[in-house]
């Protein structure tokens, strides 16, 4: 293994993740408040699950969405 290609690919991964995730978030939410589900000043629990196979690693996060 080497260790420095092994950082750089999980930092690749993480950026790819955090940039879609927010992309995603942001559209749910903008169609949410759109459509009157939401009054934009909720704060919304989320969860994040990270999964990778061969290695039996599974692992939730937790936090809060605030939009206002």
């Amino acid at each position: 293994m080497n260790p420095e290609n092994f950082n750089m690919s999980i930092r690749k991964f993480l950026k790819v993740v955090g940039v879609q995730s927010q992309r995603e978030i942001e559209v749910a939410i903008e169609k949410a408040t759109a459509s009157g589900k939401l009054k934009g000043n909720e704060t919304l629990p989320a969860k994040m699950t990270l999964t990778i196979e061969g290695v039996d690693l599974t692992v939730s996060f937790d936090g809060n969405i605030t939009l206002e």
